[in-house]
């Protein structure tokens, strides 16, 4: 893989400042603010945007603690691409003022201010940036493991509990209590039951970040032709994420027939892509980067069905199903803040058996990654933008790679673009995918060079 003359970054990089300049032309209807620290550029397309909402934003992508006069207001009507900060901060600002304190061993800092910049005393907090998300789980439910010989429904039925999900073979379980009182004091006894290997809540997902539609978009459809793959060493990326949509006819023929873990019967048929659907191009422009044909192939797993949020549990089953499904790799744009010993333990299997699992960092720009990224083995993937860390992808101990995180896919004539960690997981999936696929490689030489191709910025 070292010998291939392609510079996968640089591929990338060109996709995301692509994107960059589509946001641009997606007309009125959205307001847009891109702001790119490391080149120091800054482009905007503003629409009446009021003053909080737009230092909010500032905050958020430039990482600044920023202080604001009490009472003041204005809205920014303002269009310009490739502006210098200052100059930005002028057109953004109006006829308000500003003071801009850099700062050494700390965030920058900025004043705005009418009068004074000693009344600039309100901070504008970023409630997601460099704090984790709060956990969440179903609750009158439980997962467990269960040692072999167990009599699950007997341990059910002394509880006061119904088996509401199970797989004997892996011997996980999903019980349901009347209540959440039920399934807390349920928790401690099952703790120390000796036939009892591990339990926990079923913890919930949240929605992935959903495709924003563009006006226009200066890259095409990905292109990309099948070999017929072979009847053995096949790649096969087994994308958990939420039902999929048909693919254009060229792209289809790299989906297997998806597999659903939810039960739900889900209607298709709407104009949006849906999230699984951008991360599958997204998968593809990966291994297109590579080359203009591949036998990689994509089975996706449905763990969401008609809900806006998953569980462990569903997650869990689809790692599983995916497995089943003869996946080589897993990946896995989705998380959340608590580990989970029974979707740990499932992962765990799949890697045992020899299988390479991507999952995304998290986008609540943290010091700390989510689960199941930050699971042992797993290969955990942040965003970039630019050059640099992107500021709302998590980070920190057990990151290993950082890639582009925007990605423009399409479903029919539209265009649209999505952003976050999701499709810097993968990008990262499609390369390796692809890389295992065109060169043979181990995976142990693969992934060692991606991590040097595509390390992680410094915060």
């Amino acid at each position: 893989m070292d010998n291939r003359p392609m510079n996968w970054r640089r591929i990338l990089t060109v996709l995301i400042s692509l994107w960059l300049a589509s946001v641009l032309d997606a007309g009125a209807q959205t307001n847009t603010l891109v702001w790119q620290p490391a080149a120091d550029q800054v482009a905007a397309d503003l629409h009446g945007e009021a003053l909080w909402p737009l230092l909010t934003d500032i905050a958020h992508q430039t990482g600044w603690h920023i202080f604001v006069e009490p009472g003041i207001d204005r809205k920014a009507d303002v269009k310009f691409a490739g502006l210098a900060s200052g100059d930005a901060l002028k057109k953004l600002l109006g006829d308000l003022n500003y003071a801009f304190v850099p700062k050494t061993n700390e965030a920058d800092q900025l004043y705005v201010f009418a009068t004074t910049m000693r009344a600039a005393t309100q901070p504008v907090n970023v409630a997601p940036t460099n704090k984790p998300a709060m956990a969440k789980h179903v609750p009158n439910e439980l997962l467990l493991k269960v040692k072999p010989g167990t009599d699950i429904d007997a341990l059910a039925k002394a509880l006061g509990a119904k088996v509401t999900g199970r797989n004997d073979k892996l011997g996980i379980y999903r019980l349901q209590f009347a209540d959440a009182a039920a399934a807390d004091a349920a928790l401690g006894q099952l703790q120390s039951n000796p036939s009892v290997a591990t339990v926990d809540y079923n913890y919930i997902y949240d929605a992935p970040p959903a495709p924003q539609k563009l006006a226009s978009a200066p890259v095409g459809p990905v292109t990309l032709t099948l070999n017929p793959p072979g009847d053995t060493g096949r790649v096969i990326v087994g994308l958990i994420d939420t039902p999929i949509q048909p693919l254009s006819a060229d792209l289809e023929k790299f989906l297997l027939t998806p597999v659903s873990v939810t039960g739900d019967t889900v209607d298709l048929s709407g104009a949006e892509p849906t999230h699984a659907t951008g991360m599958a191009e997204t998968m593809l422009r990966g291994i297109a980067a590579q080359g203009s044909s591949s036998s990689t192939e994509i089975l996706p797993v449905d763990v969401y069905g008609n809900s806006t949020t998953a569980t462990t549990w569903n997650v869990a089953l689809g790692v599983q199903a995916a497995v089943n499904g003869g996946a080589t790799i897993l990946s896995m744009s989705l998380g959340g803040t608590t580990d989970s010993s029974i979707l740990s333990s499932v992962i765990q299997s799949a890697e045992s058996a020899g299988i390479i699992v991507f999952a995304a960092t998290g986008n609540n720009g943290a010091n700390t990654i989510n689960y199941p990224a930050a699971d042992p083995g797993v290969i955990a993937v942040a965003a970039t933008a630019g050059n640099q860390l992107a500021p709302y992808s998590n980070y920190g101990a057990g990151t290993a790679i950082a890639l582009p995180g925007a990605s423009v896919v399409y479903l029919g004539d539209g265009a649209w673009v999505v952003q976050g960690t999701s499709p810097a997981t993968a990008f990262a999936a499609g390369i390796a995918a692809g890389a295992k696929s065109n060169t043979g490689q181990t995976w142990p030489t693969i992934l060692s060079t991606m991590q040097q191709r595509f390390p992680v910025p410094a915060k």
